[in-house]
């Protein structure tokens, strides 16, 4: 935990590190719980541990320092259902509250794209950073890429 005026106190030391050492256009993953973060970690992402945490409190924290790439379609990525999930009609409420948190964030819609599940495994090993969860929502696997604050910004 951190202690600073303005900080998020979910926002570990490891994990502040990561978004101020990211650069525009790098990647950061919020896990899930069921997500394999270790193994994907081991293609090259740092591996930050957030366990006990939901991915919408770290979401929230996240979006209020590191703004989102405004130079691609889709700066948010979440993983699609997989067909069979599909086809039960599987609910993903969550994906609602990460989009109402994100649009809040940047103060308007943000495009997210689905991606299927093995090329968002596959997307992950380039991220910048894996943030391992304690998230038990389904699909709750989220993709950030990072943008850039205007010279005049505070």
């Amino acid at each position: 935990m951190v202690i600073l005026k303005g900080i998020p106190r979910i926002l570990s030391p490891q994990l502040l590190s990561v978004i101020a050492r990211m650069g525009h256009g790098d990647e950061i993953v919020l896990a899930d719980a069921n997500f394999p973060s270790a193994s994907i970690s081991r293609h090259g992402p740092e591996l930050v541990r957030a366990d006990g945490h939901g991915i919408p409190a770290l979401l929230k924290a996240v979006t209020q320092l590191m703004p989102l790439d405004s130079y691609v379609p889709a700066p948010v990525m979440l993983m699609d259902l997989v067909p069979d999930d599909k086809k039960r009609g599987l609910k993903t409420p969550v994906w609602d509250e990460y989009k109402s948190i994100i649009n809040r964030a940047e103060g308007k819609v943000v495009q997210v794209e689905l991606i299927e599940r093995f090329a968002f495994y596959e997307r992950a090993k380039g991220a910048f950073a894996v943030v391992a969860t304690g998230e038990g929502a389904l699909y709750g696997n989220i993709i950030l890429k990072k943008g850039v604050l205007p010279a005049d910004s505070d």
